[in-house]
């Protein structure tokens, strides 16, 4: 299963760098880390059509989810088809 949002797309990042100590002295690379989103697993109910659909998605997408309404939100990103 890939680690990207169902809703969102969000994936992961490669993050890290130099502390400020660092960059005031010399060069020296601390290390670079891949940072990934934060997934969860939801079983999510849709009443439009009175089934539940199983999707990872990043807590943000379940905030948009609650803002715009399940339905259209799963509609939008092409996990339900209309009817």
């Amino acid at each position: 299963m890939k680690k990207t949002c169902a809703i969102t797309k969000k994936g992961s990042i490669v993050g890290g760098g130099y502390s400020n100590r660092t960059r005031a002295t010399k060069f020296n690379p601390t290390g670079k880390i891949r940072k990934y989103p934060n997934l969860q697993k939801k079983r999510i109910f849709v009443p439009e059509l009175n089934k539940t659909v199983n999707i990872e998605v990043s807590t943000r997408g379940m905030r948009t989810m609650k803002k715009n309404g399940v339905h259209a939100t799963l509609l939008k990103a092409g996990l339900i088809k209309a009817r």
